[in-house]
């Protein structure tokens, strides 16, 4: 069998609960970012017939999965490892003969001896060809027994005659991480090996069980509530067995609660305190011994807090105490808050010497949607800047932000009533202890924003007494907070019109010198590259001079995201072959470029297909260096350009990312109001990207 051309590391555990799921999401992330076609692949699975939660995890990507695959089930191991061992061979090769890289993720020990599964996981390597990073876990040991661990796991795995990349010594307790890392990079500085010893720290919200977990644990059922929410993690239980004055003082945010059904004093207080911002709220009730509220109870409990979940069981209080003690917590794809964290978690321990191992690796030329999306999301972070979000009423922006601040993309404002959104932030199962909320009608700011505006609009004859009413406004609050440098960027939008989130833009940001118009782009995620559409949101019917500054400020924005600018300035007629006002004003704006920006390659006026396909370029426009290699598509006018991004979006299945405001001071970006909350991330990722200073020429 010819060698596949993929890059691949096999991540294996030394013993179950060594936390393989964190180290594997990491590399697909950081291999995702790196490369076009990432594939995951397990050796080994229960049922070959049913979907595997790891893969389940690493794979299922929302909107472009990995390509994914498994060798073979434990059933076929035992009864035919020869068979079984040539069947994962065939079945790896055919994945990473279709991809770039492939992380391989070794079996989940299922009642086997650690060492002989260790062996195991060795042999699959070998057979692979697949270099290994070993995990295991420093939870309740000291530094002699993970040293100890270290050293046996490498020796199993070299007398199987695996390659070990990298040992992972993961789950390690907060307080000794300095200590062993300290030792394992002395280690490596004294013997001089290539041996990397990578220490990670136990994280709680990683190793917390979800409410659903507890719901099976314990076979229950839920009777109210918002299903949603039994995604929410816990961290501590209580059982509700005293008074209510008595159990109030034992509350503490994100509690799974275990109480009789028919305690409705207590259940009433549990759903009030979920409703008030004085009193810790709880993630979910466990109601013991198959008792459920009266239906009247029921009808006001919903009516304090409808979304609090209430699960019935049949155990009774001690045994439902027992089975939801013994409940562990795994990753899985439900849960984008343990996700987000063990991304970061990753990305904060691990992240610069997986670079390190990654820079030896040549990238792929092809760019798929999620290589741009990743890529967004760590320019972001590089950037580090501040990014007000308006809209703290919206559940969509709150996810959105938990999500950004788990991974440290973006600092983060939001504004809103304090008291209204952290209550809404908990009923929501998310943390966000480190976002300013901001109150415009409140604050302490709105007088001296009034005074800028009052200023600003004085030609209009604004007075102090209006402007004091319009900082009440979200839009123009966060808008002057970036006019001021209060905030680095604006992303609004998402239940606001486009006029209410940029009207404010034009008020007081306004343009950046030289440049004319505001204009805006998409950025089209094709299965194998990016285009850059302008403009298709904002300017209706552009003249000559507008497109010319729509195109230079369209190259512009590609080359700030990494796309390589070659402008087709689009028409119905390619070259020279037409005539008429509409053709005309796009070649006079060609030439307009060319003597604005001789530096850039552009070419127009040309048709869709001549810009794209090299076949017909070749024909229609032999000779151009744009012609069927654009990258920059600048529409005639925003009813052509609307409807492209929208037909290739929808019958091409391609990501479209935008719009993205160009041409302001400082930026601000609309939302659809049918945004997901991967729309919000994505956004704010390239408002921060925006905010950060030009990179110099060359560097990523």
């Amino acid at each position: 069998m010819t060698p596949s051309r993929s890059y691949a590391f096999f991540v294996m555990a030394a013993e179950g609960r060594s936390g393989k799921s964190l180290v594997a999401l990491g590399l697909v992330d950081a291999l995702a970012r790196r490369f076009g076609r990432v594939g995951v692949f397990r050796p080994v699975v229960d049922d070959d017939s049913a979907p595997d939660e790891l893969i389940d995890l690493l794979a299922q990507r929302p909107d472009h999965p990995l390509p994914s695959a498994v060798g073979t089930t434990y059933g076929h191991m035992h009864r035919d490892a020869d068979a079984a061992m040539e069947l994962i061979v065939e079945r790896y090769h055919d994945l990473a003969e279709r991809c770039d890289a492939v992380v391989v993720v070794g079996s989940d020990f299922r009642g086997v001896a650690s060492p002989i599964e260790l062996s195991v996981n060795g042999q699959l390597a070998v057979n692979l060809g697949v270099p290994v990073v070993a995990v295991v876990s420093g939870k309740g040991r000291q530094l002699d027994n993970i040293v100890s661990l270290v050293e046996l796991t490498i020796k199993e795995l070299r007398e199987a005659h695996a390659s070990v990349l990298a040992v992972v010594v993961n789950r390690v307790d907060p307080d000794a991480l300095p200590t062993v890392r300290e030792y394992f990079n002395q280690r490596a500085t004294r013997t001089g090996k290539a041996m990397r010893v990578w220490v990670v720290p136990e994280d709680p919200l990683v190793a917390a069980p979800q409410i659903v977990d507890a719901l099976a644990a314990v076979d229950g059922t839920l009777i109210a509530g918002d299903e949603r929410l039994l995604n929410r993690v816990y961290f501590d239980t209580l059982i509700c067995a005293m008074n209510v004055e008595h159990m109030l003082s034992h509350l503490e945010d994100g509690q799974l609660c275990i109480a009789a059904g028919d305690r409705a004093d207590i259940l009433m207080a549990l759903a009030a305190g979920c409703a008030s911002a004085e009193v810790p709220s709880v993630s979910a009730v466990v109601l013991t011994g198959g008792l459920v509220p009266e239906p009247e109870v029921a009808q006001l409990i919903a009516g304090i807090d409808a979304h609090l979940p209430l699960i019935a069981t049949q155990l009774d209080t001690f045994d439902t105490a027992t089975a939801i003690a013994a409940t562990t917590g795994q990753l899985s794809r439900t849960s984008s808050r343990k996700i987000n964290r063990a991304l970061a978690t990753f990305e904060d321990h691990l992240g610069d010497d997986v670079v390190e191992v990654l820079e030896g690796i040549p990238r792929a030329q092809t760019v798929t949607p999620l290589m741009f999306e990743l890529q967004l999301v760590e320019r972001a972070r590089v950037a580090a800047r501040h990014i007000v979000l308006p809209e703290g009423d919206d559940d969509r922006v709150l996810q959105a932000a938990a999500s950004l601040r788990a991974r440290d993309v973006a600092r983060l404002t939001i504004l809103g009533d304090p008291n209204a959104v952290r209550s809404r932030i908990a009923a929501l199962g998310l943390r966000l202890d480190d976002v300013e909320i901001v109150n415009p009608a409140t604050t302490d700011h709105r007088e001296e924003y009034a005074e800028v505006y009052t200023e600003l609009r004085a030609h209009r004859g604004m007075t102090f007494d209006r402007a004091l009413d319009i900082m009440r406004d979200v839009s123009y609050f966060g808008t002057m907070m970036v006019h001021l440098g209060h905030a680095d960027g604006m992303v609004s939008g998402a239940s606001h019109s486009t006029a209410h989130t940029i009207t404010p833009s034009f008020e007081i940001i306004k343009t950046e010198p030289g440049v004319n118009v505001v204009s805006s782009v998409f950025f089209m995620c094709l299965s194998d590259r990016v285009l850059v559409y302008g403009d298709c949101a904002v300017i209706r019917e552009p003249t000559v001079e507008e497109l010319a500054d729509i195109a230079i400020a369209s190259a512009g924005t590609a080359a700030r995201f990494g796309v390589e600018p070659r402008i087709a300035m689009l028409s119905y007629s390619t070259g020279e072959s037409g005539s008429g006002a509409d053709v005309e004003r796009v070649r006079a704006a060609t030439q307009l470029v060319r003597q604005r920006r001789p530096d850039l390659k552009v070419d127009g006026p040309v048709q869709y297909d001549a810009a794209i396909d090299a076949d017909v370029a070749a024909s229609k426009m032999p000779g151009s260096e744009v012609a069927g290699r654009a990258t920059v598509f600048v529409f005639p006018d925003l009813n052509t350009g609307n409807n492209t991004y929208k037909a290739v979006q929808r019958s091409a299945g391609a990501v479209a990312i935008g719009p993205v405001l160009q041409g302001l001071a400082k930026p601000v970006n609309d939302l659809s109001r049918g945004a997901t909350v991967r729309d919000i991330v994505n956004t704010v990722a390239i408002t921060a990207a925006q905010a950060a200073p030009p990179q110099p020429e060359g560097s990523e």
